[in-house]
């Protein structure tokens, strides 16, 4: 099985996770294998905690991480998301 690209992990946390917004990194150039860095903003997420969080998105991801050689995450709800950006202007 090859690894999986960018854009097929959106695709799929999108799909799986109702995810409003994804940003997906392919950090591979820079490491020995597939490695990819992940923002996730789904109200799946709301009174989840960091590690709930982050195991919903293996789970989702679970067929590829067989692939992966590493992954980063970053897992907010909307709120936290529009707080975000709110704070970036």
């Amino acid at each position: 099985m090859a690894a999986p690209s960018a854009e097929s992990l959106r695709e799929k946390l999108e799909r799986r996770l109702g995810a409003e917004h994804v940003e997906v990194e392919d950090t591979t150039p820079s490491r020995c294998s597939a490695s990819f860095r992940l923002l996730v903003v789904s109200s799946s997420f709301r009174g989840r905690g960091l590690l709930q969080r982050h195991r919903l998105v293996n789970e989702a991801l679970a067929e590829e991480l067989s692939q992966i050689h590493a992954l980063e995450q970053r897992t907010l709800t909307p709120e936290q998301w529009a707080e975000e950006q709110r704070n970036q202007r």
